[in-house]
């Protein structure tokens, strides 16, 4: 019989401590909310159990003597490649408690990153580059319908536009804060997108978890969300923001709803989400009022009617085989906006098997719904935004010469404060101080802090996109949209190639 549950035996890190610098001072059992660490009475020092260990480096980062170190566990079992480690712990683990595996972050498995097999095309002699340093470079971009055609006058001020265009979400940067709900984050790093979003002149998104009071001033660069659960929609909510986004699914859980646990809905959460403090909120997987495209044309101009016309409506769905008709559909329904979550989002929760093997690449999802809505004449219609693994510039740059307007980070906002991407988030116990409500742990997040932090990442990346724009000859981020021309593919197969719409290297 074993003294304890088979998974606690085959725990996947080890905690090494160098005695002779560790001075005891309880640092890192303070820091780990795993209580990886504690004091032994008996011994008179600190000690560890790497079972408990979650990978988050908390202790080895804040050790005043840097004694300690966080390994991946040496020992494994018999090399297989069909039975690896991987899967052998999962049937322990469920072996011992009879539940559903979870997962936080993103899709960790080694699936195709095709960011990484496209390359950008650079000027040379016969099409020079552009110093941005020295020239004008726009990244500014504009999110909505836009028009088939314009019709203007001409007066004395200068040219004037007869009809007024659809609404439109200015950003300054072609980059938004992915929705991460109130009570999946807590308040502190709300507050941070908030104001990072306002220093920028971009948006930050709500989550399906409501809007608390406090962060109603920032409604110039926030975009609410309208969820399946409906927690904290309420007309008020819906006029407050600057766009609002209806979410029929998200990349790291397609076709399933959404679960925030009781521990996390504390009193704030509560009142904002307006569900009992302590219960689970369930969001069922369908809108039950959302059962085909008709149905959905009615919630987007319901909505459109609640905003009186003021604002523009995206609808969120995540990347899936038939997205382009899906998007196609989404778009002659009204939206103004059309969002698609690749299956490498993250997410506060999911099950572990849902999130490693639903859903397709943001890239192959991009490339496919933007030749559609172009096929069908009505790009133009509704701007495209992606999500879903976007990394880096170089991601973003990628994503808007495949077609999209504008993208949304998520995970690497959280990295920028501090994430190391354990994949806890469920258990409420986040030693950074991001995916947990519990007091002793939030306040480890500073929102003037993280909200720096935010601003900084995408203030670089900003520079680092008007570098590779310049380095292709172009002046703005709207000469890149949609131009594949300037993306070519290495180590890509003829489908990949097709499917992206774009050549091999050296052609």
């Amino acid at each position: 019989m074993h003294v304890k549950p088979l998974s606690q035996h085959f725990n996947d890190f080890v905690i090494e401590r160098e005695r002779a610098r560790c001075i005891n001072c309880e640092v890192c059992v303070r820091q780990c909310s795993y209580e990886a660490h504690f004091w032994d009475e008996a011994r008179q020092f600190v000690v560890h159990d790497s079972a408990r260990c979650v990978g988050c480096h908390r202790c080895a980062a804040m050790c005043p003597t840097s004694c300690l170190t966080i390994r991946k566990k040496p020992s494994d079992f018999r090399d297989n490649s069909l039975w690896t480690s991987t899967y052998i712990k999962h049937i322990f683990k469920q072996a011992d408690t009879g539940g559903v595996l979870l997962s936080g972050m993103g899709n960790p498995q080694p699936k195709p990153i095709y960011w990484d097999n496209m390359l950008l095309d650079a000027s040379q002699v016969t099409n020079p580059s552009i110093d941005p340093l020295r020239e004008p470079m726009e990244l500014r971009t504009f999110l909505g319908a836009k028009p088939d055609a314009v019709d203007f006058s001409h007066t004395p001020e200068g040219p004037r536009l007869k009809q007024p265009l659809p609404p439109q979400l200015q950003l300054e940067y072609p980059i938004m804060f992915a929705a991460m709900s109130f009570g999946a984050i807590n308040f502190n790093l709300h507050v941070a997108m908030a104001r990072a979003a306002t220093q920028l002149g971009i948006c930050y998104n709500t989550g399906e978890g409501g809007l608390h009071p406090d962060l109603y001033q920032y409604g110039a660069n926030t975009i609410v969300q309208v969820a399946s659960g409906r927690f904290g929609v309420h007309k008020d909510y819906l006029n407050a923001g600057a766009a609002v986004e209806i979410k029929v699914g998200q990349g790291a859980k397609p076709g399933i709803g959404g679960h925030l646990p009781g521990e996390k809905i504390d009193e704030e959460v509560s009142r904002t989400r307006m569900v009992p403090q302590g219960s689970d909120a369930i969001s069922p997987a369908p809108h039950h009022d959302i059962y085909s495209i008709e149905d959905l044309l009615q919630l987007i101009y319901a909505i459109k009617e609640s905003t009186r016309y003021r604002v523009p409506v995206a609808v969120k769905i995540a990347a899936v085989h038939n997205a382009p008709a899906i998007a196609s559909g989404i778009v002659r329904a009204g939206a103004d906006i059309v969002v698609i979550d690749g299956f490498r989002g993250g997410t506060g929760a999911a099950p572990t098997m849902i999130r490693d093997n639903v859903g397709i690449p943001i890239e192959l999802a991009l490339a496919s719904v933007d030749n559609r809505l172009r096929d069908e004449g009505i790009r133009n219609h509704a701007s495209l935004v992606v999500a879903g693994g976007v990394r880096c510039s170089a991601d973003v740059v990628k994503a808007i010469a495949l077609g999209a307007d504008a993208v949304y980070i998520g995970t690497a906002a959280l990295v920028a404060v501090g994430c190391t991407l354990c994949g806890r988030c469920y258990t409420g116990k986040c030693p950074w101080g991001i995916a947990t409500n519990a007091a002793q742990l939030k306040k480890r997040q500073n929102p003037d802090v993280a909200a720096q932090r935010m601003a900084n990442l995408v203030r670089a990346w900003g520079h680092e996109i008007q570098e590779m724009l310049g380095g292709m000859g172009l002046n703005s981020i709207e000469s890149l949209r949609g131009n594949r021309d300037k993306l070519r593919g290495a180590g890509l197969n003829e489908v990949e190639l097709g499917v992206l719409g774009i050549k091999h290297a050296g052609l």
